[in-house]
């Protein structure tokens, strides 16, 4: 696998790990919270931030090459 994508996941995991150090009671908060929303709601969320990474992703590609 491409050392970037390692360096991409390794930041994935340090960004999806500060909520719960740093706030562990929001995030669980947080997590109850969206336990609660209805499939279709996260379906979109989830969709839109699979966008959100293909686009940044393709922005970053072109941009370093």
């Amino acid at each position: 696998m491409n050392s970037t994508i390692w360096l991409a996941l390794a930041l994935v995991l340090v960004l999806e790990g500060l909520g719960p150090m740093l706030y562990p009671r929001a995030w669980r908060r947080m997590i109850a919270t969206l336990s609660q929303l209805p499939d279709t709601i996260l379906r979109r969320f989830g969709g839109g931030l699979v966008v959100a990474g293909i686009v940044i992703y393709y922005m970053l590609r072109k941009t370093i090459g």
